[in-house]
């Protein structure tokens, strides 16, 4: 069994999640092979807030060219996960108020 932590490995900071937040909606990036019944529960553990929701998705890593030796690699691949919360639930990460 993993803990939180380990599940949620960090949220994603992006104009399109902040606009998310707004309606409710927080994304982070999860660990490969979570599943959504553990990130739904790392998320009501670290935050203490109720999940209505969870949606994955599985990001392939953009290949980049390097330009010394004119050979190419890849970023890493990524899967996020969108997490809605019940009405008038807040997760407090990057609210100002």
């Amino acid at each position: 069994m993993r803990t939180a932590e380990q599940v949620l490995v960090r949220p994603v900071v992006s104009e399109k999640s902040y606009a998310l937040m707004e309606n409710g909606t927080y994304v982070f990036v999860v660990a490969p092979d979570a599943t959504r019944v553990e990130i739904r529960s790392a998320v009501e553990q670290l935050f203490g807030v109720r999940v209505s929701k969870v949606n994955t998705m599985n990001r392939k890593g953009k290949k980049r060219r390097n330009r010394r030796r004119n050979t190419f690699g890849t970023r890493p691949d990524t899967k996020r996960a969108l997490v809605k919360l019940h009405a008038g639930d807040r997760i407090d990460l990057f609210e100002q108020s």
